[in-house]
């Protein structure tokens, strides 16, 4: 397949699984009335299924896919590493310590920017010790445990936090940032969101090209013209932006950023830059299908995405783990 082909079917998939999202649930709905609620020719409990429920929790779970899969792609990139990836390196747990804090302590509800500015901001501190780190460090195991226990210690705290946990109300919803989850997410969180996202995105896309000039080595990307310096900040800030935002938007959720740049890579011949766009239509496909399966489990309690999402990733996450150190051997 070459790489059009997989654009175009990536597009056309993600299209389908949106609408799929509309059409199943706890109660399916024909094709013709998720038709005429999404044109407004419906009754209004159709319209208010669509529009409040299923389409704003299915676009919720993409844009979360999106941009986990972009930031996946593009610390792969800069760290050279296939096993980067913003759960595997305690980004994700990180950004979601600052959200939980924030909840603890009832900054969040003070206003709807607190919450992305807060999961933003530990991205940014957590992608920022690895940036130096993988400057410092050359080993790429001694980065991932680096990683594992940035992950580690941000789990503690937050289980400090939540052993601390004033009252019933404050400990759900951190627990839901904690498990990972679009359930009961409406346009207006979307909006709050989409505009780090976009950011974070909109970052890592243009600073593209650099990525692929890191794939000949440091010095030879430097010799090339490449600003490294430039290079890892800009990395460092899209991704922990994207993160960030996709963490105030559904918690923690982990592993759909390795795993997407993983299966696309071998397409666009293992270039970082061209994985970006694949890798972020693909995440986003797999949560959306995976947020699918979470609604029509016939289970007494849905099951949270982020654990979705971790039991499908982790194996995928050895399996490659496994690949990589047969290959070197």
């Amino acid at each position: 397949m070459t790489e059009r082909l997989l654009l175009v079917a990536l597009i056309t998939s993600s299209l389908l699984a949106l609408f799929a999202a509309c059409m199943l649930g706890s109660t399916p709905m024909e094709l013709p009335r998720v038709i005429a609620a999404l044109f407004g020719q419906s009754s209004t409990a159709d319209a208010v299924v669509i529009w409040q429920i299923r389409l704003p929790r299915a676009l919720a779970a993409w844009l979360v896919g999106a941009a986990l899969g972009a930031s996946g792609a593009a610390l792969q990139g800069l760290l050279r590493n296939p096993l980067a990836e913003p759960g595997v390196l305690g980004v994700t747990a990180t950004a979601s310590l600052f959200a939980t804090f924030a909840l603890y302590y009832g900054l969040a509800a003070s206003s709807v920017f607190v919450l992305p500015a807060f999961s933003i901001i530990g991205a940014l501190i957590a992608t920022g010790l690895l940036a130096t780190a993988a400057i410092r460090i050359k080993s790429v195991v001694t980065l991932i445990l680096l990683g594992v226990g940035l992950s580690s210690f941000s789990a503690a705290a937050m289980s400090l936090l939540l052993n601390l946990a004033p009252n019933p109300f404050t400990l759900s919803d951190m627990i839901n940032w904690l498990l990972g989850s679009v359930a009961n997410r409406s346009f207006e969180d979307i909006e709050m969101a989409l505009p780090f996202i976009l950011l974070g995105l909109g970052i890592l896309f243009v600073t593209r090209r650099g990525l692929s000039a890191l794939t000949l080595g440091e010095e030879a990307a430097s010799g090339l013209g490449l600003n490294l310096r430039t290079q890892r900040i800009a990395v460092v800030l899209g991704a922990g932006i994207a993160t960030g935002a996709s963490v105030a938007l559904a918690g923690a959720i982990g592993f759909v950023g390795i795993v997407a740049p993983h299966i696309v890579r071998p397409v666009v011949h293992h270039d970082p830059a061209r994985s970006l766009l694949p890798s972020a239509l693909l995440a986003g496909l797999i949560l959306v299908v995976a947020d699918i399966g979470v609604r029509i489990l016939p289970t007494t309690t849905e099951l949270k995405l982020g654990v979705v999402a971790a039991l499908i990733g982790a194996p995928a996450f050895a399996w490659i783990a496994m690949q990589r150190r047969s290959t070197h051997e």
